[in-house]
């Protein structure tokens, strides 16, 4: 848990926090704008000192600024644990981004809550800690990831990071839900560019990560054309299930630049707000 820890630490230090009100008017502390005052306007709301530069009263609004709620779900099923070469699996690259977000959101005022936690969003330093430790939990997992099937709270923002190649129904569903109760998101695929490019030839050995599958072939460059087709019909789903449901679809690779995969997400996020 330290490493995770400090390392999504360091990936949310290098975004450079702004402010997160919600440019409206309502209960905060930032001034946002003078407006004339209206009649059931209470004296104390006056600002005398602006008023007193001409003959109409006027009304100091400050920025509302509620806490929002941001919502997380790591798939961290056997198949995220794939790694080619030096680069780190998806699974940690996911609980890295993940965790990072949890670190800026929390550090902005906001909460931020984790589907494996039975618990609800909280805010605060010790939730970070909270996160950290249930992302790095160990046991049995199944060779595919589903989203745990958690009520999401009313106009949230979630961020979901699998490799989405299991069963997409339970996604379906999941989003489905979570529109109806107006919480927005963005689904992050995660993959290792080996899965995006099928750089195999001539005699390959296949197993799933948890050793459950396995198939051998002799001429693996023949299976190329037809995984390619089946990944692009399966991202093309996903886009489709994003458009239909008001989410964002994102697609990251481990060899790619973490903190351009972090900038994207919490600007898409600012954008919701």
């Amino acid at each position: 848990m330290p490493a995770l820890l400090l390392g999504a630490e360091r990936l949310a230090a290098t975004i450079l926090l702004g402010e997160h009100g919600r440019k409206r008017a309502g209960a905060g502390d930032s001034f946002w704008q003078y407006r004339g005052a209206q009649p059931g306007d209470s004296r104390r709301a006056i600002d005398w000192r602006q008023s007193a530069r001409g003959d109409d009263h006027f009304v100091r609004e400050t920025e509302w600024q509620a806490a929002q709620t941001l919502m997380l779900w790591v798939d961290d099923a056997a198949s995220m644990r794939f790694a080619a070469g030096d680069r780190p699996s998806k699974l940690r690259r996911a609980q890295t981004l993940a965790l990072a977000l949890a670190v800026l959101v929390i550090k902005a005022g906001e909460r931020a809550g984790l589907a494996q936690l039975a618990e609800p969003p909280k805010g605060g330093r010790g939730q970070i800690i909270r996160i950290a430790d249930a992302l790095m939990e160990g046991g049995e997992v199944p060779e595919y990831g589903t989203p745990r099937p958690q009520v999401m709270p009313m106009g949230a923002r979630a961020v979901f990071l699998s490799d989405f190649l299991g069963d997409p129904a339970p996604l379906t569903e999941a989003l489905t839900s979570a529109a109806d109760r107006g919480v927005t998101g963005t689904l992050v695929q995660v993959l290792d560019p080996d899965e995006e490019a099928f750089p195999y030839d001539g005699r390959t050995v296949f197993e799933s990560m948890s050793g459950a599958v396995r198939f051998e072939t002799l001429k693996a460059d023949r299976l190329r054309e037809d995984y390619l087709s089946r990944l692009a019909a399966r991202r093309a789903q996903l886009r489709d299930l994003c458009a239909r449901t008001g989410w964002r679809f994102q697609l990251h690779h481990t060899n790619q630049s973490a903190e351009s995969a972090l900038l994207s997400l919490y600007s898409a996020l600012e954008k919701r707000r």
